[in-house]
Protein backbone atom coordinates (compact mmCIF):
# COMPACT_ATOMS: atom_id res chain seq x y z
CA UNK A 1 0.00 0.00 0.00
CA UNK A 2 1.65 3.60 -1.10
CA UNK A 3 1.02 6.27 1.32
CA UNK A 4 0.31 9.21 0.31
CA UNK A 5 3.27 11.12 0.07
CA UNK A 6 3.95 14.59 1.29
CA UNK A 7 4.98 17.58 -1.21
CA UNK A 8 7.98 18.92 -0.41
CA UNK A 9 8.76 22.54 0.85
CA UNK A 10 9.99 24.34 -2.39
CA UNK A 11 11.16 27.90 -3.32
CA UNK A 12 9.59 30.05 -5.81
CA UNK A 13 11.80 31.10 -8.61
CA UNK A 14 12.29 34.60 -6.71
CA UNK A 15 13.56 32.82 -3.50
CA UNK A 16 16.10 30.92 -5.23
CA UNK A 17 17.23 34.52 -6.89
CA UNK A 18 17.14 35.83 -3.55
CA UNK A 19 19.18 32.89 -1.89
CA UNK A 20 22.29 32.82 -4.76
CA UNK A 21 22.08 36.64 -4.29
CA UNK A 22 22.29 36.55 -1.08
CA UNK A 23 25.88 34.90 -1.19
CA UNK A 24 28.53 37.78 -1.66
CA UNK A 25 31.34 36.95 -4.79
CA UNK A 26 33.85 39.60 -2.77
CA UNK A 27 36.22 35.79 -1.30
CA UNK A 28 36.48 32.17 -1.81
CA UNK A 29 34.34 30.67 0.10
CA UNK A 30 31.37 32.96 -1.11
CA UNK A 31 32.26 32.26 -4.61
CA UNK A 32 32.61 28.33 -4.29
CA UNK A 33 29.22 28.54 -1.85
CA UNK A 34 27.69 30.42 -4.76
CA UNK A 35 28.66 28.14 -7.34
CA UNK A 36 27.46 24.85 -5.11
CA UNK A 37 24.07 26.52 -4.58
CA UNK A 38 23.92 27.74 -8.84
CA UNK A 39 24.77 23.96 -9.09
CA UNK A 40 22.49 22.07 -7.07
CA UNK A 41 19.31 24.42 -8.51
CA UNK A 42 20.17 24.48 -12.20
CA UNK A 43 20.99 20.57 -12.17
CA UNK A 44 18.76 19.31 -9.63
CA UNK A 45 21.02 17.45 -7.90
CA UNK A 46 21.07 15.27 -4.56
CA UNK A 47 23.44 15.87 -2.07
CA UNK A 48 25.58 13.14 -2.69
CA UNK A 49 25.75 13.73 -6.24
CA UNK A 50 27.02 17.42 -5.77
CA UNK A 51 29.85 15.64 -3.42
CA UNK A 52 30.82 13.16 -5.77
CA UNK A 53 31.11 15.90 -8.56
CA UNK A 54 34.54 15.65 -10.40
CA UNK A 55 36.21 18.23 -12.27
CA UNK A 56 36.06 15.58 -15.16
CA UNK A 57 32.38 15.39 -15.25
CA UNK A 58 31.71 19.33 -15.87
CA UNK A 59 31.23 20.13 -19.50
CA UNK A 60 30.74 24.06 -19.16
CA UNK A 61 31.10 24.86 -22.47
CA UNK A 62 29.00 21.94 -23.67
CA UNK A 63 26.42 23.29 -20.70
CA UNK A 64 26.41 19.73 -19.31
CA UNK A 65 27.01 18.03 -15.91
CA UNK A 66 27.75 14.16 -16.24
CA UNK A 67 26.14 12.78 -13.01
CA UNK A 68 26.67 9.44 -10.89
CA UNK A 69 23.22 8.99 -9.27
CA UNK A 70 21.93 6.08 -7.15
CA UNK A 71 22.95 2.52 -8.22
CA UNK A 72 25.98 4.39 -9.86
CA UNK A 73 23.83 5.10 -12.85
CA UNK A 74 24.68 7.38 -15.42
CA UNK A 75 22.84 11.10 -16.39
CA UNK A 76 23.96 13.69 -18.31
CA UNK A 77 21.94 16.91 -16.85
CA UNK A 78 21.92 20.16 -18.68
CA UNK A 79 23.40 23.27 -16.49
CA UNK A 80 22.27 26.87 -16.59
CA UNK A 81 23.81 29.46 -17.80
CA UNK A 82 23.90 31.13 -14.22
CA UNK A 83 25.48 27.85 -13.56
CA UNK A 84 28.15 27.74 -15.56
CA UNK A 85 28.95 31.31 -15.20
CA UNK A 86 29.54 30.92 -11.32
CA UNK A 87 31.27 27.58 -11.89
CA UNK A 88 33.66 29.10 -14.68
CA UNK A 89 34.58 32.07 -11.53
CA UNK A 90 34.83 29.40 -9.03
CA UNK A 91 37.10 27.02 -11.24
CA UNK A 92 39.11 29.82 -12.75
CA UNK A 93 39.68 32.06 -8.86
CA UNK A 94 39.23 29.84 -5.76
CA UNK A 95 39.28 26.26 -6.16
CA UNK A 96 43.03 26.22 -6.69
CA UNK A 97 43.32 28.13 -3.87
CA UNK A 98 41.27 25.17 -1.75
CA UNK A 99 42.79 22.24 -4.08
CA UNK A 100 46.78 22.98 -2.90
CA UNK A 101 45.41 22.89 0.97
CA UNK A 102 44.83 19.04 0.58
CA UNK A 103 43.78 15.98 -1.45
CA UNK A 104 40.81 16.78 -3.67
CA UNK A 105 40.80 13.45 -5.65
CA UNK A 106 39.33 15.48 -8.65
CA UNK A 107 36.46 16.53 -6.44
CA UNK A 108 35.03 19.90 -8.02
CA UNK A 109 34.24 21.79 -4.36
CA UNK A 110 36.58 21.48 -2.23
CA UNK A 111 36.28 22.41 1.80
CA UNK A 112 38.75 24.85 3.78
CA UNK A 113 41.19 21.77 4.06
CA UNK A 114 41.09 21.28 0.29
CA UNK A 115 39.36 18.03 0.48
CA UNK A 116 35.83 16.90 -0.71
CA UNK A 117 32.85 17.90 0.91
CA UNK A 118 30.66 15.99 3.54
CA UNK A 119 26.71 16.31 3.86
CA UNK A 120 27.12 18.15 6.81
CA UNK A 121 29.31 21.05 5.18
CA UNK A 122 27.24 21.41 2.42
CA UNK A 123 24.03 21.14 4.55
CA UNK A 124 25.58 24.23 6.70
CA UNK A 125 26.51 26.43 3.25
CA UNK A 126 22.79 26.34 3.02
CA UNK A 127 22.18 26.68 6.48
CA UNK A 128 24.35 29.23 6.50
CA UNK A 129 22.84 31.26 2.94
CA UNK A 130 18.93 30.70 3.81
CA UNK A 131 19.62 32.35 7.33
CA UNK A 132 21.73 35.37 5.33
CA UNK A 133 18.76 35.32 2.67
CA UNK A 134 15.49 36.24 4.98
CA UNK A 135 14.08 33.18 3.30
CA UNK A 136 11.70 31.55 6.50
CA UNK A 137 11.12 28.40 4.78
CA UNK A 138 12.95 25.10 6.41
CA UNK A 139 15.61 24.61 3.07
CA UNK A 140 17.56 21.46 2.90
CA UNK A 141 19.93 20.64 0.18
CA UNK A 142 16.88 18.75 -1.93
CA UNK A 143 14.87 21.63 -1.56
CA UNK A 144 16.36 22.93 -4.23
CA UNK A 145 16.13 19.44 -6.61
CA UNK A 146 12.22 19.92 -5.56
CA UNK A 147 12.44 23.34 -6.73
CA UNK A 148 14.32 22.38 -9.92
CA UNK A 149 11.51 19.74 -11.12
CA UNK A 150 8.83 21.73 -10.07
CA UNK A 151 10.36 25.43 -12.26
CA UNK A 152 10.44 22.83 -15.09
CA UNK A 153 7.35 21.40 -14.52
CA UNK A 154 5.35 24.44 -13.98
CA UNK A 155 6.98 25.63 -17.71
CA UNK A 156 5.79 22.95 -19.48
CA UNK A 157 8.97 20.62 -19.42
CA UNK A 158 8.13 17.01 -20.07
CA UNK A 159 7.07 14.52 -17.68
CA UNK A 160 9.67 12.13 -19.10
CA UNK A 161 12.18 14.28 -19.42
CA UNK A 162 12.41 16.01 -15.61
CA UNK A 163 12.07 11.82 -14.97
CA UNK A 164 15.42 11.50 -16.64
CA UNK A 165 16.86 14.84 -15.27
CA UNK A 166 16.67 13.69 -11.97
CA UNK A 167 17.61 10.55 -12.30
CA UNK A 168 14.51 8.87 -10.78
CA UNK A 169 13.72 5.28 -12.43
CA UNK A 170 10.21 5.78 -11.73
CA UNK A 171 7.59 7.69 -13.21
CA UNK A 172 5.50 7.69 -10.36
CA UNK A 173 8.49 9.21 -8.30
CA UNK A 174 9.01 12.03 -10.63
CA UNK A 175 4.88 12.59 -10.48
CA UNK A 176 4.91 13.94 -6.88
CA UNK A 177 6.37 17.25 -8.45
CA UNK A 178 2.85 17.59 -10.86
CA UNK A 179 0.99 18.93 -7.68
Amino acid sequence: IKTNRKIPEILSVNEINKKISSIGDKNKSQIRDRSIISVMYSCGLRIGEIIALNLSNIFLNEGVVRVIGKGNKERFVPIGKKAIFDTKIYINSSRGIYASKGQSKGKLFLNSRGNGFSRMGIYNIVRKYTNLSGIRKKVTPHTFRHSFATHLLEGGADLRAVQQMLGHSDISTTQIYTH
